[in-house]
């Protein structure tokens, strides 16, 4: 549905330098689905976002939103962001503030040159209305809503015109922890009912996690990687994604051999271990593993099995619904994140257990 390709948009900063903000950027987004851009700030993801609204011009490329390209450097193509015809949410909801939710809601269509009659007006924004959970409050004034119900009614706006695209800067970064965490099952529950195609940019892993059909994980201007929110936590395949997705582990190691298929012997800091990679690996290959806090399993009863070290507890966390462990193997400290239930005290013996499909080998750079 959306495609872009061979994305490069670069601008001078403020001392004259170029800025290489988007690089080699190529996603395609079906028709349907949330596509997340993800990554710290300054990686890339707003300036791709704005490049696809055409609110950027980028110096090479093409995109194109079911086989109508709005932009192409080869073809000399550049529709402008009001012919594009797609709905935009950013971190400032930009709400009028002398309207009612209504009005708000009514603008894009009362300024869109349509020919609807009041009744059709009227229908279409009461239905887009109740699917944001707003048509109770219709004729509220904009300014006494709450932080969610005023972005659920700048969504509201963006879909009332029933855009092809919808493009959402951050929607949820100036809501608070409880209600960003609650609108992301708005969100949600919203695009699948509507099966809007959405590109989402985020910074905030978890509503990631939380929201995507696909994830693309960006870093200084370029894609890292995409797939599946579990494909990406699960099976990352830079330091880079393993880090910035999540909390990890890391350890360095060296490839002693293979051990089964896809499974390699690995020398390391804590012994020798059993692991997964994605990629072939030769014998004295350099890697870095990653193994995630919840995979490092933790039993004051020796446990059978391959992987298994005994350790010490260092020091632990109480966070309510987990127990964060740091666990002490020689020198090396390993973070593990357990059930409540576990109440070993710290400076007691404790073994470990690393499952090797969830201690993933990546190459070291």
């Amino acid at each position: 549905m959306l495609r872009v390709e061979g994305l490069y948009t670069e601008y001078p900063n403020e001392k004259g330098e170029i800025v290489k903000a988007a690089q080699d950027v190529t996603f395609q987004v079906p028709e349907g689905k949330l596509f997340t851009l993800l990554g710290p700030s300054g990686c890339g993801k707003t300036t791709t976002l704005r490049s696809i609204a055409g609110l950027e011009r980028p110096r090479v490329g093409e995109i194109a939103v079911k086989d109508r390209i709005v932009y192409s450097s080869s073809k000399r193509v550049f529709v402008t962001p009001n012919r594009r015809g797609f709905g935009m949410v950013f971190q400032s909801y930009a709400i009028w503030p002398h309207m009612t939710v209504f009005a708000n809601a009514a603008f894009p269509l009362s300024v869109g040159g349509g020919k609807l009659s009041r009744q059709e007006m009227r229908d279409k924004v009461m239905r887009v209305l109740a699917a944001c959970q707003l048509d109770h409050l219709a004729e509220r004034e904009a300014t006494k809503l709450s932080g969610g119900q005023q972005q659920r009614l700048a969504l509201a706006r963006a879909l009332v015109r029933e855009p092809q695209l919808l493009l959402l800067d951050e929607p949820l970064s100036n809501l608070d922890a409880k209600l960003r965490e609650r609108m992301r099952f708005e969100l949600k529950r919203l695009q699948r009912e509507l099966r809007i195609t959405t590109v989402y940019v985020t910074h905030d892993q978890s509503e990631a996690l939380a929201l995507s059909h696909e994830i693309a994980v960006m870093n200084e201007g370029r894609i890292q990687q995409i797939g599946s929110a579990r494909d990406i936590y699960e099976r990352p395949q830079s330091a880079f994604v393993a880090d910035f997705v999540g909390s990890t582990n890391f350890l360095d190691g060296s490839v002693l051999g293979p051990d089964g298929e896809a499974r390699y012997r690995v020398r390391t800091e804590i012994g020798d271990l059993t692991v997964r990679a994605m990629d072939a690996l030769r014998a004295e290959d350099k890697v870095l593993l990653s193994v995630r806090p919840e995979d490092v399993d933790l039993t004051e009863a020796k446990p059978d099995g391959i992987n298994v070290r005994e350790a010490k507890v260092d020091a632990k966390v109480f966070l309510g619904e987990c127990v964060d462990f740091q666990v002490k193997l020689g020198e090396r400290t390993l973070l593990s994140r357990r059930h409540p239930s576990l109440r070993t005290r710290v400076g007691d013996p404790i073994f470990v257990r690393l499952d090797p499909d969830k201690c993933i080998a990546l190459k070291a750079a």
